[in-house]
């Protein structure tokens, strides 16, 4: 951002036309310091950024708004209590943009809903929340009378005396704990160190598996589950299928007879078209000498060593 544009934002930037009686900045360009927000400020309403102070039901969707959530509200004074102001805040929830009104409550020193939402119940018990329940109204009024504080602090009192053992135990466990800080620290960094080392041995292990992710260290769960695996070989996988192939197969061999047949006839005739090819080639003059004048040759002794024995 430039100079120029840096003080034009921080409106600091006074135009050449600008002369110091005509007052300052806003007025001279005939707007308000809160620029928007004070749109409606003839009206007594300031358009302000308004935090819900608890969960809420909205009235129109029924949907939960919790504590934290942040609207532009419109903020105007429509009371006192005594001299101090009551504040409303109208604003719109972005579900459904239905319009809810939450008031200040200075007596009880809380807000109010008046209109479009209802407030969010939430009841806890005191002693799973591990907090002091705080003294009733009549309670607080009643510690105006002399006897009525009496007995109350000798309650109190008794409690102290009951809760004093856990306490000093407590703050002797702490002081244990906290006594030498250079020592816990020590064994902390020790601790930091053994763990990134380790880490380390286990990718490096990682890595050298062929794997990107790193391995837990085994147990002796893994151990036990790991020996329980058995894996079969090639062998005895081969023998299992074929044995389920004849457990599945029919007693009555017709059907694989039939199929044998057939298979066996086809290559019988793939067998006649190679010989018929063969003696096409040779009486055109178009064989090898190489293979077919051998086995011609091989064929002939053959013939003629038979012819030998049968006449022996």
């Amino acid at each position: 951002m430039s100079s120029l544009a840096a003080a034009r934002a921080d409106n600091f930037y006074y135009p050449p036309e600008w002369t110091p009686e005509q007052g300052s900045l806003n007025k001279f360009h005939g707007q308000h310091a809160l620029r928007e927000r004070a749109r409606k400020l003839d009206q007594g309403i300031l358009i302000i950024r308004f935090e819900m102070p608890f969960n809420i039901w909205c009235g129109g969707c029924n949907s939960m708004i919790a504590k934290g959530v942040r609207f532009n509200a419109e903020k105007k004074q429509v009371g006192n209590y005594y001299s101090t102001k009551i504040w409303s805040f109208t604003m719109k929830s972005a579900c459904c943009k239905h319009q809810i009104v939450i008031q200040t409550d200075p007596k009880n020193c809380e807000y109010v809903i008046i209109s479009g939402a209802q407030r969010k119940t939430e009841e806890y018990d005191i002693e799973d929340a591990e907090t002091f329940a705080l003294p009733a109204d009549e309670e607080r009024g009643k510690l105006a009378d002399p006897f009525y504080r009496l007995e109350h602090q000798e309650e109190d009192l008794q409690k102290k005396k009951e809760a004093a053992p856990v306490l000093v135990r407590l703050q002797r466990v702490s002081d244990a704990r906290h006594s030498d800080d250079y020592s816990l620290n020590k064994a902390l960094r020790a601790q930091l160190r053994s763990q990134k080392k380790r880490i380390a041995e286990e990718e490096t292990a990682s890595r050298k598996e062929g794997l990107g992710i790193r391995l837990l260290p085994a147990t002796e769960e893994d151990t036990a589950s790991a020996a329980k695996v058995k894996f079969s070989s090639k062998f005895e996988r081969n023998r299992k299928d074929k044995r389920a192939l004849i457990n599945c197969a029919s007693i009555f061999s017709t059907s694989g007879s039939a199929a044998s047949d057939k298979r066996r006839l086809a290559l019988e005739s793939k067998r006649r078209k190679i010989r018929a090819g063969a003696t096409s080639n040779l009486l055109a003059g178009e064989f090898k000498p190489s293979s077919l004048s051998g086995n011609g040759i091989s064929s002939s002794r053959h013939k003629s060593s038979t012819v030998a024995m049968r006449k022996f």
